[in-house]
């Protein structure tokens, strides 16, 4: 389903925080803060992950000279905790009209595209919109803890301690805007390694992507970029070589990049990159505005990705239905 956005809402502010680890990342001087403790001097990882929420959204508030909460209408948010307690949790200090997103990691997209439908409905004058992940409470709850030490495969992505917002608003010339977005199907190709997102992802990405070309009468070519989220570097090849079936040709194909693919460059203590909600967001509502904003980007698309799994339904032997939500962003 693709869905035009006639009043082209913009983004007015974005706000980006990311944890240690992360100093690694090539986009790291792009983010606004980078703390130095990962639980950021709280108790426990998820109280962490909340204080890193909360501080995205006062930086994105600050950029935008906003000084009351009340001045903002809704906050639309996930993460990939059982029932998002740490979205919930900073929600509940923000005192935000809230609206829990759960789409994994395609969160970052889900909850853009429903604050741009706000806007257009007039419903709403400013919504911030994003997604985020901390490492240690993620792969505690997916994988294994922490202290166990575990050995991942080469397809294995490392979930990032890092969040991602944008501040959605009516269009204003110059800033980021949203004009479409396509809202993915879920698509499962059979895929059972939970080591093996990217594997499992770049089906949905390939769909949302081609459906969203189709749908608007589009080629690659008329973008700069196609980001996706986080395939990683082998779930990125695999999209590569679906659009090469279509006939796509080697220029268009370098248009596409992915965010969790680049995150940690060429470093492969990080297997195949990174993931988590937090992933995207951050590379999205940093690096991804930067460059539309300084005139590096004039049209791009963005297609975040999901595996829709979860611990039990692992254990019971399903396999990972994913999903990819995509929105196309143009400076005017």
């Amino acid at each position: 389903m693709v869905i035009l956005f006639n009043t082209k809402p913009s983004i007015i502010a974005c706000g980006s925080v990311a944890g240690p680890l992360e100093k690694k990342s090539v986009f790291y001087s792009y983010f606004d803060s980078v703390v130095e403790d990962e639980r950021w001097n709280q108790q426990t990882n998820e109280q962490g992950h909340a204080m890193m929420i909360q501080e995205a959204c006062k930086i994105i508030m600050k950029k935008a000279n906003i000084t009351n909460n009340l001045d903002i209408d809704y906050f639309l948010s996930g993460d990939l905790v059982n029932q998002m307690t740490p979205t919930n949790f900073a929600a509940r200090e923000l005192a935000i009209s809230f609206i829990g997103m759960f789409s994994a990691c395609a969160t970052s997209v889900s909850s853009l595209i429903v604050a741009s439908l706000l806007t257009e409905l007039g419903a709403s004058k400013y919504a911030i919109a994003g997604s985020s992940s901390q490492h240690n409470s993620i792969e505690r709850q997916f994988r294994y803890p922490i202290d166990y030490g575990g050995q991942k495969p080469e397809t294995a992505q490392w979930t990032v301690t890092a969040a991602g917002y944008a501040l959605v608003g009516k269009h204003q010339p110059n800033l980021p805007s949203i004009v479409a977005g396509t809202i993915g199907k879920v698509v499962d190709y059979g895929e059972v390694n939970p080591f093996h997102m990217g594997g499992a992802m770049a089906p949905a990405a390939f769909d949302t992507i081609q459906s969203h070309l189709k749908k608007r009468n589009q080629k690659i070519s008329d973008y700069d970029v196609i980001m996706t989220g986080d395939l990683g570097k082998i779930g990125l090849k695999i999209l590569k070589a679906m659009f090469a079936q279509t006939g796509a040709k080697q220029e268009e194909l370098e248009i596409f990049r992915d965010a969790g693919a680049e995150f940690y460059g060429e470093d492969k203590s990080f297997q195949s990159g990174a993931s988590g909600a937090g992933c995207s967001a951050s590379v999205y509502y940093s690096y991804m505005e930067q460059q539309l904003k300084t005139g590096r980007y004039k049209r791009v698309l963005l297609c975040a990705t999901g595996a829709l799994l979860s611990p039990l339904s692992f254990q019971q032997g399903e396999s990972i239905p994913c999903t990819a939500h995509a929105v196309e962003i143009t400076v005017e």
